[in-house]
């Protein structure tokens, strides 16, 4: 697709986007129709019948007219890891959608219940990360803002992911010395932004533990609509937990086949000790 960075009018059909982006005339428009009507066929079928549009032209159009905003092609393609960013229609994106649904109608709805949701894990590997970079990219993709936050002090990679520069992040914050702009918006997503790591920090475990974390997060619930926190595998040390403490809900993971029950059942019992909202155990397939 050669254009589609130009500006699409809001609420524009299917046939002006088309004309937008793709540089349709009213003619080719009108030929389609025709072809449309004869065929009894959809429009962007009729479009791509007549060669006037690849195939992923018309999905990309789709998601401009319902405001669902991906990466359509390879040059503004996301990591190949961020699967809902660059295949949002694919039938295993289907299951983040799920699982953002859950999460909608547990922990992280309502005014005066919601709360940010920390994504914890036993250990190394068991794709904690993978999660919750495509589940902030399932929530950006509703009205509002989401916020992803790289609180893994200890092996920080979301930037990475993102495209993102560390630079500055929560370290600089927590350490009283943060620069404006922070937080970043991710290209080719309007409603996403991540807050990174930053710079390695000595002592994480020190600087979570910290007050100014707990304020930080209520502050940035006043300004997102959803905020998500990555952290260190458990295996670590206490990091994780006491992240979640912060967020006050937080939502456990594992990998199928290779997480053990009892590393899993440790932790959800240290997690539910205190005041964290269990939002489930998700175990991860891909």
């Amino acid at each position: 697709m050669n254009a589609p960075e130009r500006d699409v009018k809001v609420d524009a059909s299917l046939g002006d986007i088309l004309r937008t982006t793709k540089g349709l005339t009213a003619n080719q428009v009108k030929q389609a129709l025709d072809y449309q009507h004869e065929h009894k066929v959809r429009f962007g079928d009729a479009i791509v019948a007549l060669g006037l549009a690849r195939p992923e032209d018309i999905v990309w159009a789709l998601s401009q007219q319902f405001h669902y905003p991906y990466t359509p092609t390879k040059e503004q393609a996301l990591n190949e890891e961020l699967v809902v960013a660059n295949d949002p229609f694919s039938e295993e994106v289907e299951a983040f959608r799920d699982l953002r649904s859950q999460l909608l109608m547990s922990v992280m709805s309502g005014q005066t219940t919601r709360s940010a949701l920390a994504l914890v894990s036993p250990d190394v590997g068991d794709g904690k990360s993978f999660i919750a970079a495509n589940l902030a990219v399932a929530f950006s993709q509703l009205p509002g803002r989401t916020l992803l936050i790289d609180a893994d002090l200890r092996a920080a990679r979301l930037h990475k992911l993102f495209g993102v520069e560390a630079g500055s992040g929560l370290t600089s914050i927590l350490a009283g010395r943060a620069e404006a702009n922070v937080i970043k918006p991710v290209g080719h997503l309007p409603n996403l932004y991540l807050l990174p790591a930053g710079v390695d920090a000595p002592n994480p475990v020190e600087l979570l533990q910290q007050s100014a974390f707990s304020l930080l997060l209520c502050d940035l619930q006043e300004k997102f609509d959803y905020v998500l926190v990555d952290t260190p595998a458990a295996s670590h040390g206490s990091d994780a937990r006491i992240i979640a403490t912060h967020c006050g809900s937080a939502l456990v993971i594992g990998r199928k086949n290779r997480s053990s029950a009892p590393h899993l059942q440790k932790l959800v019992k240290q997690l539910t000790k205190g005041s964290v909202k269990l939002a489930g155990v998700l175990m991860n397939e891909f």
